[in-house]
C-alpha cells in the first residue's frame, strides 16, 4: 500500500510535471500566435490601405472631381496685374444647378468683368459627365447657351426659392455650343486634369468666325487655366486671346461658402 502510495504520488508528480511543462508550453505557444496573429492583421491593414490609396478612380470618380474643380467663384486678377495690356481682370462663377437622369452635373457658369459681377457678358451650363466609351479621356465638359439669360442671371447668388429649380433646368439647356476632353494629368505633374476640343474645333459665327477651339486645364492649387480662340475660313485668329491661356485662382473661402453648401446637395451617388 505505502509503495503503491509511493508509486501513485511518484506517477502524479510526474503527470503534474509534464502537465506543468505543457502548460507551459502551451503560454509560450499562445504568445507566439498572438504575435503572429497581430502581425498579420497590421500587414492585411497595410495592403488594405495601400489598395485603398492606389485604387484607379472610375469613370465617375473622375467627373465628381471636374465638377467640384470648376465650382467656385474665380479671378483673374494677379494675371491682369502683371500684364494688363493683354488680360482683363475677370470673375467666373458656377454652381451645381442639377443632376440629369444619366448622372451627368450640370453647372451654371457665368463670366463677368470684377467691377460689375452682378452684368455678365457670359452664361452658360456646363454638362459634366464621363467621356464615351470609345474615347481615350476621363470626362467631357459641354458647353450649351441658356435658353433665357435674364432669368439665369446671377443664378448662383440668388436664394433657392428666387431661382429656377432643378426639375426645370433641362429644359432651359439650349444649343450646344463645344465639348471638351479631359485626361487625368500623370503623377508629379502639377494639374489634375487637362485637354481640349477635338481638332477643328467647333461651329462658331461671332465676329467673323467660322470656328472655335477651347483649352482646359484644372490644376492641384485649385487654379483654371482656359484658352478660347475662334478663326475664320482662312485659319485667322478672329478673337480670344493670342500670348497664352487666361489664369483664374480660387476667391476667398468666404465667397465659395455657399457654392460648397450646394456641391453636397447635389452629390452623384454612381
Amino acid at each position: 500500500m505505502a509503495g503503491g502510495d509511493r508509486e501513485d504520488a511518484s506517477s502524479l508528480q510526474s503527470s503534474g510535471g509534464a502537465g506543468n511543462v505543457s502548460v507551459g508550453g502551451g503560454d509560450g505557444g499562445g504568445g507566439g500566435v498572438r504575435s503572429f496573429v497581430l502581425k498579420a492583421v497590421c500587414l492585411l491593414g497595410g495592403v488594405l490601405l495601400l489598395r485603398k490609396l492606389t485604387k484607379a478612380k472610375t469613370r465617375w470618380d473622375h467627373t465628381r472631381l471636374v465638377a467640384d474643380a470648376l465650382t467656385g467663384e474665380k479671378f483673374s486678377q494677379e494675371q491682369a496685374a502683371r500684364d494688363p495690356m493683354t488680360y482683363f481682370n475677370l470673375r467666373m462663377l458656377a454652381c451645381p444647378a442639377t443632376v440629369l437622369d444619366d448622372g451627368a452635373k450640370v453647372l451654371y457658369f457665368e463670366q463677368a468683368f470684377w467691377r460689375t459681377p452682378d452684368k455678365p457678358y457670359r452664361q452658360r451650363f456646363y454638362v459634366v459627365r464621363p467621356c464615351p466609351k470609345e474615347m481615350k479621356c476621363d470626362v467631357e465638359v459641354g458647353s450649351y447657351a441658356v435658353r433665357d439669360i435674364e432669368e439665369y442671371k446671377n443664378f448662383c447668388e440668388r436664394p433657392k426659392d428666387q431661382r429656377p429649380q432643378p426639375e426645370e433646368i433641362p429644359g432651359d439647356i439650349s444649343e450646344h455650343l463645344t465639348s471638351v476632353y479631359l485626361s487625368a494629368c500623370a503623377r508629379g505633374q502639377r494639374c489634375l486634369y487637362e485637354g481640349s476640343t477635338p481638332p477643328g474645333g467647333f461651329p462658331n459665327n461671332w465676329n467673323g468666325a467660322s470656328r472655335c477651339t477651347s483649352e482646359l486645364t484644372i490644376l492641384k492649387s485649385g487654379e483654371i487655366h482656359c484658352w478660347d480662340r475662334a478663326y475664320d475660313d482662312e485659319g485667322n485668329q478672329v478673337w480670344g486671346v493670342r500670348q497664352g491661356p487666361y489664369e483664374f485662382k480660387p476667391g476667398t473661402s468666404k465667397n465659395r461658402s455657399y457654392v460648397e453648401h450646394d456641391t453636397a446637395s447635389l452629390s452623384i451617388d454612381n
